[in-house]
């Protein structure tokens, strides 16, 4: 198990008035509409065992775990706005929850601590998304799973075009939130194994907001 002054160290952005306050709510409001939360409700209830949620923050996936499969439950969040609304919804499902504030590109866990990692339209918001799936990878046991859901690059040139348009204006606005990540492919260059994987356009969502890919890799 690595001690904690073996983990890497990382220096956060200082949050702005906007990413304190405006922020969390609209994070709140975008990744609460119904074929968001019809996409949620595919993934998350095949997380099981000893469980980390990576962007815990509101609590917006709990209703869709299954508790019975669940033997310990955390949770990673950096706003503390939203830290307080996870610990109410894990509660209210009966699930003793251990949730930290904290980034993903160092995260405050032993070496192979879980299971499971569900990670849902987070990465796209991280400062340096290798790093925090490099931090994945340690803290999940070997045959581990990490499940994913997130909006990012479309196949699309034209659309692909629009979202680097889009994504300089929509970061500050959407709390570092970026259009033009790879998904399934940053999770294969990190080292996982993709167990399976499925990808579309959500329905009555503009294209260069719309690309989602889900899944499951293999630690």
């Amino acid at each position: 198990m690595s001690s904690p002054n073996s983990r890497p160290i990382f220096e956060t952005r200082p949050a702005s008035w906007w990413d304190r306050n405006a922020v969390p709510k609209l994070i709140g409001f975008c990744c609460a509409q119904p074929q968001i939360m019809k996409a949620r409700s595919r993934i998350v209830p095949k997380a099981d065992g000893d469980v980390l949620e990576l962007g815990c923050g509101g609590g917006i996936n709990m209703e869709f775990y299954d508790p019975a499969r669940i033997r310990s439950f955390s949770g990673l969040d950096p706003s503390p706005a939203l830290l307080d609304a996870s610990r109410e919804a894990a509660s209210a499902r009966g699930m003793t929850a251990d949730i930290r504030g904290g980034v993903g590109e160092a995260m405050p866990f032993d070496d192979a601590s879980f299971d499971t990692i569900l990670v849902t339209f987070t990465l796209c918001s991280v400062d340096e998304q290798a790093q925090v799936l490099k931090e994945m990878r340690r803290v999940l046991r070997p045959g581990g799973k990490a499940l994913f859901l997130e909006h990012g690059r479309a196949p699309d040139a034209s659309v692909q075009k629009w979202q680097r348009r889009i994504e300089p204006v929509w970061k500050r606005i959407g709390g570092n939130c970026h259009l033009t990540r790879q998904i399934t492919g940053a999770y294969q260059a990190a080292g996982f194994r993709i167990a399976n994987a499925d990808k579309t356009y959500m329905p009555k969502t503009p294209r260069p907001f719309g690309w989602i890919e889900w899944g499951e890799a293999r630690n």
